[in-house]
């Protein structure tokens, strides 16, 4: 009788203590959710947020912006089905690293290298021959596409269209002309051959042999002919002494890396940007966009002949890394987090900000008072309080948010198609003074002062019906730039 009894009492409190648990821990995750575990009303609640910041600066001036010093054709296709096309298979060893291709075996060993960690990359292709049968195959592919490249033409492209009065110093075709909006003047030489940049894209979870990408990325690789020779530069030069930006962005330097100069000419090249730099009215400031470095020597010269003159420095979460430890000990970082805390970027952000602003330079009286870190879950900026950049909370919310329009491709966010994968709260640095700050979903840019500088951090809605990643770097630095000017 006893034992019929505990049955019945156990068949009623069993289920009750089984659903007391489900809905205990339903709502506990929606109130104490990850990113990745977020409500669409929760989502919708941080993109009004983002929205609000991003919309509190307009009706700003028309500035004058000038930007060099290169273009390609992007060529972009599916890393995987370029790869089984050619019959390519994943390298065993996923530890060897080249700083250039000349191979099929060195392809497929650096592509491997890149995808396991899901890190972008971008090397140069020293066989030409194998360069234009990767590219024809590729343009072969049902869903290839073909677009403006490199980083100026890509950066001019978003600062016209976010209302800027653009001068572009690029080397062209006629191709590549006819990609580039009529309302920015173009400044360069004119190329019989265009150069291509084969961009090699994948999603987080795609699987490669017995290798899975843990988040989407590119993987480009280039044969450029015209761009390491920075041959705009001259005619460019001659045209921003008469333009009189109120900035100058440079970029496209990495395509020097592992280029087959002649002995002394890269130094020769790099010297002469320099001069240019020098050149500009202390009344326009220089941004300059960092990228995918593998020559150590190259990435000192840069450090010493660009990065000292300038005001400004972009980079992702790649590339930051790689300046610390350059800065540091001369050497680089090929790979890093693809998925840092933000207390690690901030530290390192401020490593690169004392750095240069305790290093001597004697020739230049610009400091660098401005850092933009873009990563794949968040926008950080780190601006000098006595700088004349601007609108800081803005530029933040500005930069997520067109972390997600490129991505997805629409200006207009759908949160159905995003995710949050910053943390409900961070800490301002890995020692222990850090702080704790709460993401708020009404208020999600968080901005706050040290020292003699400010931090904004804001969360990015991530994009997850992925249209493409590459210049998804090159359009954040503009968008959040545009504000700041």
């Amino acid at each position: 009788m006893q034992l019929n009894n505990w049955k019945a009492i156990s068949g009623v409190i069993v289920p009750a203590v089984v659903l007391f648990i489900a809905v205990y821990y339903y709502y506990y995750f929606n109130k104490h959710s990850s990113g990745i575990n977020e409500t669409k009303h929760g989502l919708d609640e941080i993109l009004s947020g983002l929205l609000r910041a991003e919309k509190k600066v307009d009706n700003l001036a028309r500035p004058r912006v000038a930007l060099g010093l290169g273009g390609c054709l992007d060529l972009t296709v599916s890393a995987l089905a370029l790869f089984q096309k050619l019959g390519l298979a994943p390298s065993n060893n996923s530890n060897v690293h080249h700083e250039s291709i000349s191979s099929f075996v060195e392809l497929e060993e650096l592509f491997t290298y890149f995808f396991t960690y899901g890190a972008a990359a971008e090397r140069y292709v020293h066989n030409s021959s194998l360069f234009d049968v990767l590219s024809s195959n590729a343009d072969n592919l049902k869903d290839k596409q073909w677009t403006l490249g490199g980083n100026a033409p890509v950066m001019a492209n978003r600062l016209y269209h976010e209302g800027a009065d653009v001068l572009l110093g690029t080397s062209w075709s006629e191709k590549l002309l006819n990609l580039i909006p009529e309302g920015i003047k173009v400044v360069g030489p004119k190329l019989s051959h265009d150069d291509i940049h084969l961009i090699l894209e994948y999603n987080k979870g795609e699987q490669w042999g017995k290798k899975v990408s843990p988040r989407a990325n590119r993987f480009i690789i280039h044969n450029d002919k015209s761009n390491p020779q920075l041959t705009s530069m001259e005619i460019f030069s001659k045209e921003l002494l008469k333009f009189k930006p109120s900035l100058l962005i440079l970029g496209g330097l990495q395509m020097m890396d592992n280029f087959p100069f002649e002995p002394d000419q890269r130094q020769l090249k790099l010297s002469e940007l320099e001069q240019m730099m020098l050149s500009v009215s202390p009344e326009t400031k220089i941004h300059f966009e960092f990228a995918s470095f593998a020559n150590s020597d190259l990435l000192s010269e840069i450090i010493n002949k660009v990065v000292i003159h300038s005001d400004s420095l972009g980079m992702n979460e790649q590339e930051l890394p790689n300046l610390v430890t350059a800065l540091n000990d001369g050497s680089v970082t090929l790979i890093s987090d693809a998925y840092p805390r933000i207390a690690t970027v901030l530290d390192q952000m401020r490593f690169v900000y004392n750095h240069l602003q305790n290093r001597t330079n004697n020739i230049s009286k610009r400091k660098v008072t401005r850092l933009h870190v873009h990563t794949l879950a968040f926008q950080a900026i780190l601006t000098d309080k006595s700088s004349t950049w601007k609108h800081s909370m803005s530029a933040t919310a500005k930069a997520a948010l067109t972390a997600h329009r490129h991505v997805c491709g629409s200006v207009d966010i759908d949160t159905l198609k995003a995710r949050l994968i910053m943390d409900d709260s961070f800490s301002t640095s890995q020692v222990e003074s850090g702080q704790r700050i709460p993401l708020q979903k009404d208020r999600p840019v968080s901005c706050w002062n040290e020292d003699d500088y400010e931090i904004c951090v804001a969360p990015v809605l991530v994009c997850t019906q992925i249209l493409k990643t590459v210049g998804g770097g090159d359009n954040i630095s503009s968008a959040g730039l545009v504000l700041q000017i």
